[in-house]
């Protein structure tokens, strides 16, 4: 481990800080609530989602989670109080929910999770969004991305951190030939240029970590895919689209089904 990281996790974890996680059962939510545990940087680990997750491992026993309605969040206004650190790894896709509900969810529901958090105390909310958000996209993902990136800035945490992951690499839980059919077009692309249009999920989860315990530059942050890999710790993707950081792996009680060396490709719309 880098000596200045080391050093920034001691002094981090010496603060006694406490995090939720929304979305800890999707791609990037399930590693990134395997690299915190792991860590032992936060006093509390939280989890917050509208299902109970079956953790197997030991691990995971001082996990709390937090089961809500998102269609009725207000509601659930204490389970967002005391935290220190909030991340937002919640989302859905086009395909799944339609047009409306994706907006509900990618917007609406984080917009509204973003709201109590603040009032709940978070002085540092992290948002997983997407490479290409913006606001005046003609495209319905990117569009609510970048709209969604500019309300929760206008919150006015003291701290708030934009990571604008490309197309994740991952274990889906799920199989889809599409996805698999993409990555294979894309493997070239991304064994000559590692950090433009792919990124493994290990690769966004360490940097969400790692960003969190590092001093922050200025209140508002926008990390690009070419940001998260170096915050992460610089690591590439080699020619058969693998990770060269291992990926932490299955860490629910969930079936996975594995086509292409185990990997999928989250799709963006």
């Amino acid at each position: 481990m880098d000596p200045e990281l080391g050093a920034q996790r001691e002094a981090f974890k010496a603060q006694n800080k406490s995090c939720f996680i929304l979305g800890a059962s999707g791609e990037t939510g399930r590693v990134l609530l395997h690299e915190i545990v792991k860590s032992g940087l936060f006093s509390k680990v939280t989890t917050i989602g509208r299902r109970e997750l079956p953790f197997e491992e030991p691990l995971y026993k001082d996990v709390v989670q937090k089961i809500v309605d998102f269609e009725k969040l207000p509601n659930y206004a204490d389970d967002f109080k005391g935290h220190d650190v909030g991340f937002c790894c919640l989302g859905t896709t086009k395909a799944k929910a339609g047009a409306d509900g994706f907006v509900r969810v990618d917007h609406d529901y984080v917009l509204q999770a973003a709201e109590l958090a603040k009032a709940g105390g978070c002085t540092h909310f992290n948002l997983q969004s997407s490479k290409g958000a913006n606001k005046k996209s003609p495209f319905l993902y990117t569009q609510v991305k970048g709209q969604i990136e500019e309300d929760v800035e206008l919150l006015g945490f003291p701290r708030c951190s934009i990571f604008r992951p490309a197309i994740l690499i991952c274990n889906r839980q799920e199989s889809r030939m599409f996805e698999w059919l993409t990555l294979k077009a894309l493997t070239p692309v991304s064994a000559l240029v590692p950090t433009f249009i792919t990124i493994p999920v290990a690769t966004v989860a360490r940097g969400f970590l790692n960003n969190a315990i590092r001093p922050a530059k200025q209140p508002v942050e926008v990390l690009e895919n070419a940001d998260i890999f170096e915050v992460a710790g610089k690591p590439r993707t080699s020619p058969n689209g693998r990770s060269t950081t291992p990926d932490a792996g299955p860490h629910h009680k969930i079936t996975q089904r594995h086509w292409a060396h185990n990997l999928k490709v989250v799709s963006r719309q």
